[in-house]
């Protein structure tokens, strides 16, 4: 299964990154290993983009129709044939379809991980091994690497730790995790629906505000927060090249988000100010 893993998903991506790598260093662009792991990144997410957008438009579809759920589960309290029954009419009032989220996500888990495993494993090689392993698994010669690449980006090795390196740096190297739970609290907050919608909704069906949906959006909120500083911890404890990639990945979801479903939540706070 690992054998299959690697030669359908993480060679290929490895000599995606090196034909980055090789273009970069080709042109005596510097820090050509840090530009071409968030050019690797960002043709990802182009590929990824179709079942992305299907599945924020999916998720659009349920933020919608989830208030209008929970007033019918008030409704027909303990009639779990009715709610099921009245719930699927309301699907197909709304064109919703509940897999539609599901199966972008599925496609897209694979290869994320993979590309992940990928850049673990490229920021940590030792440079006397990077010739010999990376040379391995090449496809076409013009790709093969002559001399080990440098790992270094501003200044940086992209294979070292902010948490190893915060005594010989100093509080500066915070800027990376802080930088990453910064990236992901904005995308968080963009992907909750405005209060305000919601308030419209509520106020159609009559719903108490102690409702199932008010207790998903307390959770969706907690998330918001606890979710980043997660991402933040993680930052700080792996390789930094792990970060560049996230915060590529994040930044490219940001610009998709807003795209397709604007600013969000992050919306009422901006027109605050």
């Amino acid at each position: 299964m690992g054998e299959i893993f690697n030669t359908l998903l993480i060679h290929p991506i490895i000599n995606v990154l090196l034909l980055f790598y090789n273009g970069l260093f080709f042109l005596h662009v510097p820090y050509a290993l840090g530009l071409a792991i968030v050019g690797l990144t960002i043709a990802i997410r182009f590929i990824l983009y179709p079942l992305i957008s299907a599945q924020l438009k999916a998720s659009i579809k349920m933020q919608k129709v989830a208030p209008h759920i929970s007033a019918l589960r008030d409704k027909h309290k303990g009639d779990r044939a009715k709610i099921q029954q009245e719930t699927m009419r309301l699907y197909k009032e709304h064109g919703v379809n509940p897999a539609a989220g599901c199966l972008p996500v599925l496609v897209q888990l694979p290869i994320i991980w993979a590309l992940y495993s990928v850049l673990q494993h490229i920021v940590t090689l030792k440079p006397n091994a990077v010739v010999s392993e990376i040379n391995k698994i090449v496809y076409f010669d013009f790709l093969k690497l002559n001399s080990s690449w440098d790992s270094y980006f501003f200044g940086v090795s992209l294979g070292d730790m902010p948490s190893k390196l915060f005594t010989s740096v100093g509080p500066i190297i915070l800027i990376v995790p802080a930088l990453t739970a910064f990236f992901q609290f904005v995308l968080s907050k963009m992907l909750i629906p405005p209060k305000k919608a919601i308030a419209v909704v509520k106020k159609e069906n009559k719903e108490s505000p102690k409702d199932a949906s008010d207790f998903a959006a307390s959770f969706q909120t907690q998330s918001m927060y606890i979710f980043p500083v997660m991402i933040g911890f993680f930052s700080y404890t792996l390789p930094i090249g792990l970060s560049l990639y996230w915060n590529t990945f994040t930044i490219f979801g940001i610009i998709q988000q807003y795209k397709i479903m604007g600013l969000g939540g992050l919306g009422e706070w901006i027109k605050r100010k």
